[in-house]
């Protein structure tokens, strides 16, 4: 450090003061595999015509957080030296998996993310290299989203987040999870499916057809919105789940008839109705509200 404030040294950047400490870090670490994989230090009399000494080093370019990092890697004579820290053939270390994949999530190409990662990171990372670690993020995503489901749910919710993705242009599109409860009380994401708007029976029938071929065979009771056509696309494929209307979703679809100035008042009476213990209770306190407020907003009582 002493020596990076005398001599004007940068922290970052190209020959930068982080990019020397990894450098000697990574370098040190290469010798320190080597010597423990041979048995003896280097410069070491034991190693001499020993048959399997240290035969020279090679370079590579390593890709790292702080950019890239030429490096040293030693060897033996007989190949067997398999080095851990960076192994044979790696080109980049973890960091740059960890900037990449959100940027091509983002919906940038190739070129973008390159472009991106020069910029701010001065890392000159090639388009092959980010095609590869996207296409691994892929393939991860792929086997997890076919991967083998317990048989029995006793609960799984269908719910939509909206999300901006690029097919051409960028826009607005519902993807639909199906979380569940596991028999240990667990939650798990079962599956993410991109919508396209559609609804309808045929529509729905993908989600609970593909969650079935992955070895649900029941569901005891599935909860969702109001959405049009789910409850007969759950009923093709599992005849005795139960459809549960979200009540989340039936109080926040009530305020939206309701000024805003009202909302407190609508969700007090509501809440009764919908925490009753028994449905002659929930009717009861339902009454109350439609004298309430069913003058002024009848479209919450028809709700």
């Amino acid at each position: 450090m002493s020596r990076a404030q005398a001599e004007g040294l940068q922290l970052t950047g190209e020959g930068g003061l982080l990019q020397q400490l990894t450098k000697r870090l990574l370098e040190s670490a290469l010798e320190g595999e080597i010597t423990d994989h041979l048995g003896y230090d280097k410069h070491d009399p034991a190693g001499k015509d020993g048959g399997n000494s240290r035969n020279g080093q090679r370079s590579k370019t390593v890709l790292t957080d702080v950019g890239p990092v030429e490096i040293t890697v030693p060897r033996n004579r007989d190949g067997s030296f398999e080095p851990k820290i960076v192994k044979k053939r790696q080109k980049r270390l973890t960091g740059v998996d960890e900037m990449v994949i959100p940027l091509a999530a983002k919906g940038l190409t190739t070129g973008e993310v390159q472009a991106r990662l020069a910029e701010v990171y001065g890392a000159e990372v090639p388009r092959q290299t980010i095609s590869t670690i996207t296409d691994k993020v892929l393939d991860g995503m792929a086997e997890w989203q076919n991967r083998p489901l317990d048989a029995v749910h006793p609960v799984v919710f269908i719910d939509a987040i909206h999300v901006k993705i690029r097919d051409g242009a960028v826009a607005n599109r519902p993807v639909y999870v199906a979380l569940a409860v596991t028999v240990e009380g667990r939650r798990e994401i079962l599956g993410l499916w991109a919508g396209d708007g559609g609804e309808g029976a045929k529509h729905w029938l993908h989600i609970p057809n593909e969650t079935k071929n992955r070895g649900v065979n029941d569901v005891l009771m599935l909860v969702c919105d109001e959405l049009k056509g789910l409850p007969e696309a759950v009923e093709t494929v599992w005849p005795r789940t139960i459809v549960q209307t979200c009540v989340v979703h039936l109080l926040r679809n009530s305020f939206r008839y309701a000024a805003r100035q009202d909302w407190d008042k609508i969700a007090k009476p509501l809440k009764p109705v919908c925490t009753a213990p028994t449905e002659e209770t929930a009717l009861e306190r339902f009454a109350e509200f439609a004298d309430t407020w069913g003058r002024k907003y009848p479209a919450i009582v028809k709700l």
